[in-house]
């Protein structure tokens, strides 16, 4: 990432490389979705950058209908919030960039909030189609204040943590997480059916709650980290435990707190930049493209819960 790109320091630069990379196949109506009959506004009385519908009349800049939308910072520091956060692995906290690029904390923290809503994909998945590797485990992070510790010795138990649940795909090298209450089974079984194909061999740990997954798929096996067991060939949880690794890194050394309201947000960036990792082709430059890509059609006011926990 060149720092010294006219995208990061001009905004007009900024807008017209958004407008590029946005509307690709041509200026798009956010309002109707009309393409043909966009005209760019050019008289001294529109700011730069302000566009007219013919079809349903109503103007438009590129940032409507996006994270970006009716934000009063400027597009260039957008953008390099955006670069920022597609190109560092375990993430970058909000202070950090409020140093960085001269805005406050309120106003860093929100914009980083709604650059990981631009991440975040809801899309059902179809993991293990085809017949290929699907590996299911889940980890624990933070601490629930909604939920009083079971035991009085600090690190014991986990009711009060915070659980994640995560799959990968051996085949296709993609993620997918998401926060859950709790790690039973019959809440679970329902999302693994949801996004895990019946065709699937699915491989966990020895945990309860996956001991009848024999059923709902192709295959099930599973290896026992209570007796220090951690693989029999293909038969392991390694590779979503080196995705966990780099989820927990980031997490515990740079955010360090996150509030259960706003875990999804931060569990999509981890899970949107293992899927656009180097491996898989992506470089932080397509990375950024993609997260602009995924800003369409989504929009994140700032209501402020009251003692919300701000990393």
């Amino acid at each position: 990432m060149n720092l010294t790109d006219p995208i990061f320091t001009n905004k007009d630069a900024a807008r017209e490389y958004l407008e590029k990379t946005r509307w690709a196949g041509g200026v798009l109506c956010p309002h109707c979705k009309g393409k043909d009959k966009c005209t760019k506004l050019a008289g001294k009385k529109h700011r730069p950058g302000v566009y007219q519908c013919g079809n349903c009349r109503k103007q438009f800049t590129v940032t409507v209908g996006t994270v970006f939308e009716r934000s009063k910072v400027p597009l260039n520091k957008w953008l390099l919030a955006t670069h920022l956060m597609a190109a560092s692995k375990k993430g970058i906290s909000a202070h950090q960039l409020h140093r960085e690029i001269g805005v406050t904390y309120k106003t860093a923290w929100f914009m980083f909030h709604r650059i990981r809503e631009a991440m975040r994909d809801d899309t059902i998945v179809d993991f293990g189609a085809g017949g290929t590797e699907v590996e299911v485990d889940e980890t624990f992070i933070g601490h629930d204040r909604t939920v009083k510790p079971k035991h009085t010795k600090k690190g014991r138990g986990y009711a009060h943590k915070h659980k994640v649940l995560a799959l990968v795909d051996r085949e296709t090298g993609r993620a997918k997480s998401m926060v859950v209450d709790d790690l039973k089974a019959k809440t679970l079984v329902p999302i693994l059916k949801e996004n895990i194909a019946r065709e699937a061999t699915v491989y966990t740990d020895e945990a309860g709650q996956y001991r009848y997954l024999g059923r709902e798929f192709s295959g099930h096996d599973f290896v026992r980290h209570g007796q220090g067991e951690w693989g029999r060939g293909s038969i392991h949880t390694n590779t979503i435990e080196g995705y966990f690794s780099i989820f927990k890194r980031g997490m515990k050394g740079v955010y360090q707190h996150c509030a259960k309201k706003h875990l999804h947000r931060y569990s999509a960036k981890f899970e949107f930049r293992y899927n656009h990792r180097s491996a898989n082709g992506v470089d932080d430059t397509m990375r950024a493209a993609a997260i602009i890509k995924g800003a369409e059609g989504k929009r994140l006011t700032y209501r402020r819960p009251v003692g919300a926990t701000q990393t």
